[in-house]
């Protein structure tokens, strides 16, 4: 990727992008890891294995789901590997810049999703939303619609420095557009890429890129 300056956005190396992609998904197969990385799974699988035998990751099942997770010394290498990648781009400026800007538009985020989930009523302040009012659900739906239009410049000055931070917008947007479609799991749901999972692996990466901590 090159930018409108005619710089070009530096690349993480695979086993960086497999490493992360463990992170921000807490727990993801091979497969997982290949659609999320891009990369292909062989090499993915041969990366994961070089990562278990460095202690980086670990093999882990949760109800029905399996996959791997990545071990306090995982995320310590995973915290280097991006420090080190942030330096070598020159690239903390525009990641803070970012991080600013979306701050500002995460609470929005929030309160969406919180009133995606609720519609209070007379009686009960956390009633659950049935999704049978439909003005109640569209001032949600123009919420992020909004939210992705203001999401996308600060995806692509991400992406202009970083290429591992390019298609987080087109995935929001790809969950909003099944929204529309009246797929209501894709604001909140876990386990698909839904708006909200989006948006927090956004956060999660821009933390992690920074070296700061949740909350």
């Amino acid at each position: 990727m090159t930018t409108a300056h005619g710089t070009r956005a530096l690349r993480s190396s695979p086993e960086l992008l497999v490493l992360h992609a463990v992170r921000l998904t807490g727990m993801a197969d091979d497969d997982a890891v290949a659609r999320r990385t891009g990369l292909p799974r062989g090499d993915v699988s041969e990366l994961l294995l070089d990562a278990e035998a460095f202690g980086w990751v670990t093999r882990v099942e949760f109800g029905d789901s399996r996959g791997w997770a990545l071990t306090d010394r995982g995320r310590a290498q995973d915290g280097r590997m991006l420090a080190t990648e942030l330096d070598a781009a020159r690239a903390r400026a525009t990641v803070e810049r970012a991080h600013r800007r979306f701050e500002e538009l995460n609470g929005r985020l929030v309160r969406a999703s919180t009133d995606w989930q609720l519609r209070p009523t007379p009686a009960d302040r956390f009633a659950a939303n049935t999704h049978d009012d439909p003005a109640w659900d569209d001032r949600v739906v123009r919420e992020l619609a909004d939210l992705e239009r203001e999401l996308r410049p600060v995806v692509h000055a991400l992406a202009g420095v970083l290429a591992r931070f390019a298609g987080y917008d087109d995935r929001f947007a790809a969950a909003l557009t099944r929204v529309r479609l009246g797929e209501t799991d894709w604001v909140t749901g876990i386990g698909i890429d839904s708006c909200h999972v989006v948006w927090m692996e956004l956060h999660e990466d821009l933390l992690s890129t920074l070296g700061l901590e949740r909350g």
